[in-house]
């Protein structure tokens, strides 16, 4: 009944099947973040490491979030200790943010338990296959990053979250409508190197909570 399957459709659907051992690691290196920050802030972290001194309204389109939502969640990390916040160098009204000395010794920590439990899933494959995997995961990485560029919409261009009654960050508060194939873009161009990415849809903060740092 089912016609012929594309090299490519099998290949992702393989792939597919196969990933739940390397989503796994990453998210028990996560989980042992849940106690400081929630997901939605440990992905707010992630993106301020790779651009510092972010301004807000940046930081709200790289996270897919409204603009009053981002600014909570910011205030909740400065009261965390995990942001700092200052004006901008070329347009003091604008506030760029900046990691705090805690903050990176967050992402340290759970680059260290994400390596060493990959370590230990590397140690036993063979060195062909450990090369092999290398390979095809930087090149995986390339094509994501570019398709990723092309798809995201430039600043100021609509988002597509104008009027949405509904607030994701507060308790309670609904996800925006998502386009699966722009979720899984942006999760596996962004699960490579020194540049720390979320590994499932942009918007994973819990849908029945605040999120968990709290002003002390």
């Amino acid at each position: 009944m089912n016609g012929p399957t594309d090299p490519e459709t099998s290949m992702a659907a393989a792939l597919d099947a196969v990933a739940g051992s390397l989503l796994g690691i990453w998210e028990s290196a996560r989980e042992g973040t849940a106690s400081r920050v929630s997901g939605a802030q440990l992905r707010a972290v992630m993106v301020v490491e790779q651009s510092d001194g972010i301004n807000l309204r940046r930081l709200a389109t790289q996270l897919d979030m409204l603009l009053s939502s981002a600014s909570r969640l910011c205030d909740r990390l400065v009261a965390a200790g995990m942001l700092e916040r200052e004006p901008g160098r070329f347009d003091r009204r604008e506030i760029a943010l900046h990691l705090t000395p805690e903050a990176r010794r967050l992402l340290a920590e759970l680059r260290a338990d994400r390596q060493e439990q990959l370590g230990a899933v590397l140690a036993g494959m063979s060195p062909e296959g450990r090369d092999a995997l290398l390979r095809g995961m930087r090149e995986f990485d390339e094509v994501g990053r570019r398709q990723q560029a092309h798809a995201t919409p430039a600043l100021g261009e609509p988002t597509g979250q104008e009027g949405w009654p509904d607030d994701p960050d507060r308790p309670g508060g609904r996800s925006l409508p998502t386009d699966p194939g722009r979720q899984t873009r942006g999760a596996w161009a962004r699960s490579s190197g020194d540049q720390e990415r979320s590994v499932g849809p942009t918007r994973d903060w819990p849908a029945d909570g605040p999120p968990v740092a709290r002003t002390a």
